[in-house]
């Protein structure tokens, strides 16, 4: 499950010129002082804490500010 998250922190992290969204809004800010690698295992962790609290609270991600 970690590598899985990983690699879609990667695919984020690749493609976030295209999209303007909190997430990819985020990681820029991060990447301007920390290496890749890093930033791509935070990203996924947040991915993890997102994924985690729409399924505790059966919800729907609404895309809120990261």
């Amino acid at each position: 499950m970690r590598k899985l998250l990983v690699v879609g922190a990667h695919a984020v992290l690749f493609h976030r010129k295209r999209s303007g969204d909190a997430l990819r809004n985020w990681a820029d800010r991060l990447m301007e002082t920390k290496p890749f690698k890093l930033v791509a295992v935070a990203t996924a962790n947040k991915l993890a804490r997102i994924a985690f609290a729409v399924m505790r609270d059966a919800t729907h991600y609404a895309g809120t500010p990261a």
